[in-house]
């Protein structure tokens, strides 16, 4: 699938929304290359571009490894996320796949045996260095297939001032403390409102999913998509709640994420759910809000976040190349190296090295502490697209009434229908 975002710069990022399954629709790039010299092995790389910069950012990462490894030569190709689709799918219709590529779906390409398993190409120390969550995510029939590129998840963010005015002392960690605090801002009246619960078309998969995952319920079974289970019933049920007790803005249902956030940075909702390039919008539009982070409420308090990645494979296509592709692997995910390159473009790294060495930053200290508790959308189910599809356009029905379970239901209908 394809998004519409990718996490951009804390320092320089402008405001994207992210609403899939990895970073596509990024625009920029361009294509660059290389050839062997005196009988090196070749590695054909294939990257989308993130920013203006992520061909040089590339660039130094290839000049550092083939500085290191004198026989390996790597050829750069970069493609816009406009066109690399359509690239990658016209090299590997004609047995011209790239050795590495960096893209956002791999469980099509490992189901057609087309990718080495991430053990057959990476050290032991590289495969566990992963945070387990975002392993997961990138295994098919329990084996690892691709790596995990780049990381974003959802935290918290809270208006200090306005919890202060309501006499809350601290962010709220469980749905209950998150529905009281809530009604106490909206009471305050003047135009503010407790929470923003944006259930329109642009994302209401990724806010139902946060309360779903927060009650211990998931979209599928492992095998088949599950939306109209208990766990997820009582998750909607709240969330039904908190708009029937005006804990939320006016009408959830018909509000789409990025202009509800845009509401809260003027400083008129209290408390949001959001990704990492809104540290940059309230730096761009809004430098002096009172704001924090903290994790997402859920129902027993214990935290857990939506998580979305980004991948790195590689194409079976030559056994002699195998070493050299382990060797740039596990160079590219070595921690200097690839905490320079995640911190360049801007995005949470997916290893334990990474969110170790970059902890230092204080703005993204709970995006980094919530990499452990993502979970994902079953993206690699052939029924999540049209899933996906039935929850932006039905789940905002609660807003006006409907009952949670009929929704549900209907939902459930189009996942099976697709399925």
């Amino acid at each position: 699938m394809r998004t519409t975002t990718r996490v951009a710069a804390v320092a320089t990022v402008a405001a994207l929304a992210l609403t899939g399954c990895g970073f596509g629709n990024r625009s920029g790039g361009s294509s660059g290359g290389g050839s062997a010299q005196g009988g090196a092995t070749t590695l054909d790389l294939l990257v989308p571009s993130y920013s203006d910069a992520t061909k040089t950012n590339w660039q130094k990462v290839i000049s550092g490894f083939e500085a290191q490894n004198k026989d390996i030569k790597v050829n750069l190709e970069v493609q816009s996320w406009d066109n690399i689709n359509d690239v990658v799918r016209t090299k590997v219709q004609s047995n011209k796949a790239p050795d590495i590529l960096n893209i956002d779906a791999f469980s099509g390409f490992a189901r057609d045996g087309l990718l080495y398993k991430a053990a057959e190409v990476a050290s032991p120390q590289t495969v566990a260095d992963f945070q387990d969550s975002f392993k997961q995510n990138a295994s098919v029939g329990g084996d690892m297939m691709a790596f995990p590129f780049i990381a974003s998840t959802r935290t918290l963010f809270y208006n200090k001032d306005l919890l202060a005015k309501a006499g809350v002392s601290a962010p709220p960690k469980t749905w209950d403390e998150l529905l009281a605090d809530a009604k106490k801002v909206s009471a305050l009246g003047g135009g503010v409102y407790g929470y923003g619960m944006p259930l329109g078309n642009e994302e209401a998969q990724a806010e139902t999913s946060l309360w779903t995952f927060g009650n211990g319920g998931s979209w599928t079974d492992g095998s088949k998509i599950t939306v109209n289970t208990p766990q997820n019933l009582e998750a909607v049920q709240f969330m039904q709640k908190m708009v029937q007790e005006k804990a939320t803005q006016p009408n959830p249902g018909a509000s789409d994420r990025t202009p509800m956030l845009n509401v809260f940075i003027q400083g008129k909702i209290a408390m949001a759910a959001g990704l990492p390039p809104i540290l940059g919008q309230i730096k761009q539009k809004n430098p002096k809000l009172n704001f924090g982070t903290a994790p997402i409420p859920t129902k027993s308090g214990e935290p857990v976040t939506l998580g979305v990645a980004d991948h790195l494979m590689a194409f079976k296509k030559d056994d002699s190349k195998k070493a050299a592709i382990t060797k740039f692997v596990d160079y590219f995910f070595s921690k200097d190296v690839y905490t320079t390159w995640v911190d360049a473009e801007g995005f949470l790294p997916t290893t334990k090295s990474g969110a170790e060495k970059l902890s230092s930053k204080p703005e993204l200290k709970d995006f980094l502490a919530s990499l452990p508790t993502a979970k994902f959308y079953p993206s690699s189910n052939e029924a999540w697209s049209a899933t996906q599809g039935a929850l932006q356009s039905l789940v905002g029905q609660i807003a006006q009434g409907k009952s949670p379970k009929s929704v549900l239901d209907a939902v459930q209908a189009k996942a099976d229908a697709a399925s």
